[in-house]
């Protein structure tokens, strides 16, 4: 039986103890991540626990859409059907991944695989008043380095650097207070 001296297994515990600490230190809080002149991840933080707006399939990405509390309550109420605006604070969360297919489940349906990236949308009528009271914002996820970052004009779609980003495209939608996203039968 081979003996291990105490003074090894101090050195492999400091060993340990580094790379622990040091791959804590590399891993990046995506809370800190901020579109320039726009939003900030952290202004949606627990969106991962919000509630299903509706889910969709464009182009080769799937996706779920959530809603805060806010969000929520306003389409229960009608909006913007009713033709009321959402209230300042209702904010939605688009989750993409590229899809796999599952071999296993009968049908073989798609499922998400690798993370795509997530858009935000942020209601608050005095912050955004020249984007019909919306912010936008959009993270591009990095599989390799499992690592967020701003989306870039390089981007598809591309993407602006500030809170207006996503206006353009949602102008559609403007009798619809600039939302894409029905809320779907429950």
């Amino acid at each position: 039986m081979t003996r291990i001296s105490s003074g090894s297994m101090a050195i492999a515990s400091l060993v340990i103890s580094l790379w622990a600490v040091s791959s804590a230190m590399s891993a990046q809080d995506k809370y800190t991540l901020r579109v320039p002149n726009g939003l900030e991840f952290s202004e949606f933080r627990g969106y991962e626990s919000w509630q299903v707006i509706s889910i969709s399939h464009n182009g080769a990405l799937i996706a779920v859409i959530l809603g805060n509390p806010a969000m929520i309550a306003a389409y229960k109420a009608g909006a913007p059907g009713n033709g009321k605006p959402f209230p300042d604070g209702a904010k939605m969360a688009k989750i993409h991944w590229n899809p796999k297919t599952n071999e296993t489940a009968p049908g073989q349906p798609l499922v998400p695989g690798t993370l795509h990236d997530i858009d935000f949308m942020v209601k608050d009528s005095k912050r955004f008043s020249d984007s019909g009271g919306w912010g936008y914002g959009e993270f591009e996820y990095e599989a390799a380095s499992d690592t967020f970052r701003p989306g870039t004009t390089a981007d598809q779609p591309p993407q602006g650097s500030d809170a207006k980003c996503g206006f353009a495209c949602h102008t559609v939608v403007a009798k619809n207070d600039y939302v894409f996203t029905a809320y779907g039968k429950r």
